[in-house]
């Protein structure tokens, strides 16, 4: 196996820390909002308002459960339409309180079902990709599992893109790279090579700004510290983002996802 597979393999651990673990370490006070205020709520996506030590946020975050039942609760990790327009609402409701962003993700993917695609699910995640490029608060999108596809993009436009160190953030997942390039899908590690995903690839390609190295023996026994470390980085950067003129903070934003092609070797 090799190291980028390595990443995949640990990115989709059963016992990761999910994201309302991440919350509850990283942030006070959090009170979970519900419902997209059209058609219903969604399980998947977990967000609300919390205090990072004295200063109010708005935290969303994709969420997977740890057992089956809590699994089937959030539908695996895989947003419906509902989930993306909830977390538009709460990313506009900051902005009208002028509140940073702080995203975390976690996911293989959106939802592909045939209900999530008659609720128009192209279009929600179209939408945000709109409304996050414009929005006029800062952002900060931390990825600490998998970021599969446009899923993942849809809470992914920041000023900066953080990543944990074993976290993965690509277009597809690396089965499907290899079943729809080759037709072959026993070269699962050598597409997860090829495609460049992990923390590592995307911080020398400057797709992410920041990576948080991650304990030999898993996250999972050391969430409390490495949760310290996201925080104290959080309350040094979003004071300097709140305090950037707002059409530099927007104009840095758009430039930062114009360039991505350039970046990328």
């Amino acid at each position: 196996m090799n190291e980028s597979m390595r990443s995949v393999t640990i990115a989709r651990k059963i016992d990761r820390p999910s994201a309302k673990q991440f919350i509850n370490e990283m942030f006070d006070d959090f009170l979970e909002f519900h419902g997209d205020r059209l058609f219903g709520d969604d399980g998947a996506i977990v967000g609300g308002i919390a205090r990072l030590n004295e200063m109010p946020v708005t935290v969303i975050g994709i969420q997977k459960g740890h057992t089956l039942e809590e699994n089937v609760n959030c539908n695996f990790g895989q947003p419906n339409p509902e989930g993306y327009r909830k977390a538009l609402r709460l990313m506009k409701q900051a902005e009208k309180f002028h509140r940073p962003v702080i995203t975390l993700i976690n996911t293989a993917g959106a939802f592909p079902g045939v209900g999530a695609e008659e609720r128009g699910q192209g279009e929600a995640i179209a939408r945000n990709l709109m409304e996050m490029s414009r929005l006029k608060t800062p952002i900060i999108s931390i990825f600490i599992g998998e970021g599969g596809s446009g899923g993942a993009l849809a809470l992914a436009v920041g000023d900066q893109v953080w990543m944990l160190e074993h976290a993965v953030y690509s277009i597809l997942s690396p089965e499907g790279f290899s079943s729809i390039l080759w037709k072959d899908p026993t070269r699962v590690a050598e597409a997860a090579e090829k495609m460049k995903m992990t923390a590592g690839d995307l911080l020398k390609n400057h797709v992410a700004d920041r990576m948080f190295f991650e304990p030999e023996d898993g996250l999972e026994l050391h969430l409390p510290e490495v949760a310290k470390e996201l925080k104290q980085a959080l309350t040094e950067v979003l004071p300097e983002l709140l305090e950037t003129e707002m059409e530099e903070l927007l104009q840095k934003r758009y430039e930062r996802f114009r360039q991505f092609g350039s970046f990328v070797e």
